[in-house]
């Protein structure tokens, strides 16, 4: 059953067609890719499912509503969570603070019922705190729940970017780029953690990746976009037979291999 269905979805910048047509299905609790060269339009289908963007044409629905119809923060309450390109944690805050502030979106409390101190807020307080540090515990990266996450060495800001996006508990986590600057063991770390998390906390996961290793172990289905529009779609192995894709990005190596 589709999660999320986005049909014709089209944007331009300044008479540049970014996306053109783009139709895509992701089923519940499935792990799809969205591959293609460099400016092909991943991170704007991203952006234009988190509300950063507004297409000039087409139509998102998820969880049978149009999710174009809501701001940002709305559609974060509705379960999607993302990661970005760019690395883009809190440097200056802790590594529990930054999967706090992830989990603010979640709370019933207002900075009037925080300041009276009620109890009920107390308790919020305490239990999203006990999530958060759970989180951090998943990740591995509870021995640095109090460091600067600045401080913290790039797979490790990796691994608490995830983290702080599932503290809105989502139910889609688009994930852009994760593997960008790792080593291959962080990467294969990173590979398993996804899994885990798709299976552990029944989350469909949508993933931006150059990484054709990482993307062809971990993807049920894979689309391909090039010049803003999608030239393939299916398994990774239909993908990687395909000649569109190898022409358009894969090269004639993959196909090889």
């Amino acid at each position: 059953m589709a999660l999320l269905s986005v049909e014709d979805l089209s944007i331009a910048f300044g008479g540049l067609a970014a996306l053109s047509g783009v139709a895509l299905e992701v089923n519940e609790g499935e792990i799809f890719a969205l591959i293609g060269p460099n400016g092909a339009g991943k991170t704007t289908v991203f952006n234009v499912l988190t509300g950063l963007y507004r297409p000039t044409g087409g139509r998102i629905t998820y969880a049978g509503e149009d999710l174009l119809r809501l701001a940002p923060h709305e559609i974060a309450r509705r379960g999607v969570g993302r990661t970005f390109q760019n690395t883009e944690v809190f440097r200056q805050l802790t590594a529990l603070e930054n999967v706090l502030i992830g989990e603010h979106g979640q709370l019933r409390s207002s900075v009037w019922s925080a300041a009276l101190g009620l109890p009920w807020v107390r308790r919020e307080e305490a239990a999203a705190r006990r999530r958060a540090l759970g989180l951090l515990e998943r990740f591995g990266l509870l021995d640095v729940a109090e460091v600067e996450a600045g401080n913290l060495p790039l797979g490790s800001q990796k691994r608490l970017e995830i983290a702080r996006a599932l503290g809105s508990e989502p139910r889609l986590l688009l994930l852009d780029e994760p593997a960008g600057g790792l080593n291959p063991t962080e990467t294969r770390t990173l590979m398993e953690l996804i899994c885990a998390l798709r299976e552990g906390l029944k989350l469909t996961v949508m993933v931006v990746e150059h990484d054709m290793d990482l993307v062809m172990s971990i993807s049920d289905r894979i689309a391909v976009l090039d010049y803003g529009r999608k030239i393939a779609e299916g398994k990774p192995r239909e993908i990687t037979a395909d000649p569109a894709v190898i022409e358009a990005y894969l090269g004639r190596d993959a196909a090889d291999a």
